[in-house]
């Protein structure tokens, strides 16, 4: 039961090919570690299912930059212009959700449904290729599921069971990756003993979890720091 473990123990887990959920809006919430230890690892043409990029030298942009990525599954990328010259070029196929069915995607893959209907794309490129119904007189997508081989994600504490609090809105879609992979990988800050987390600010049962890592540096930066201009004398 007890799953604390290494970051080389977690790089195991990933091969060449893989699918991998990482969790993190922005540059917050990103399981910095094995984001790091993976991009050291080399794995290739992976698929990377995250609500968006990072930026160039950060986050999930370390893996794009390097060449790691064949195909990335968010929302949003416009943070990250290694990504937007290299979907320009076709070397990284990108695929883009509307971010409300993007979270429920991952949440049914995590929940065992097949699929959900959705109003939203109706109209637009994203119902291409896509069943559609009408429903009480308007047309709905079928939106599939999201699953991954391996899901890295990233939470404040943990105990060695897996169970798993979060900090603030580092929390974001951590929460329901650890549930939607085949394998889930908890980088926390700090572990404690068994019956030091209170029971009801546990978030993730350790049911979901399979590995627990320690991360040793945080950077956390911000994605884009904007400074208020102060106003004139008297204004």
């Amino acid at each position: 039961m007890n799953k604390v473990g290494t970051l080389e123990q977690a790089m195991s887990r990933v091969r060449d090919g893989m699918t991998l959920m990482i969790g993190g809006f922005g540059l917050s919430g990103n399981p910095e570690n094995l984001i790091r230890a993976l991009a050291e690892k080399g794995s290739k043409n992976l698929t990377i299912i995250s609500n968006n990029a990072g930026v160039d030298d950060a986050g999930i942009g370390l893996l794009i930059t390097a060449g790691q990525v064949k195909k990335m599954i968010s929302t949003y990328i416009g943070e990250n212009s290694v990504l937007e010259k290299k979907m320009i070029s076709q070397e990284i196929e990108v695929e883009l959700n509307p971010q409300g069915t993007f979270a429920e995607r991952i949440r049914i893959g995590g929940a065992g449904i097949g699929g959900f209907y959705t109003p939203t794309g109706v109209g637009t490129p994203i119902e291409d290729g896509k069943e559609k119904r009408m429903i009480g007189g308007r047309e709905f997508l079928l939106e599939l599921p999201l699953r991954a081989d391996v899901a890295f994600v990233k939470a404040y504490k943990a105990d060695p069971y897996g169970n798993l609090i979060y900090r603030k809105t580092a929390r974001n879609f951590n929460p329901m990756m650890a549930t939607a992979a085949d394998f889930t990988v908890a980088e926390v800050e700090e572990i404690l003993p068994l019956g030091q987390l209170d029971p009801d600010s546990i978030i993730t049962q350790g049911i979901y979890v399979d590995l627990v890592i320690k991360g040793e540096f945080y950077e956390k930066r911000i994605e884009k720091r904007v400074h208020s201009q102060a106003g004139s004398p008297g204004a």
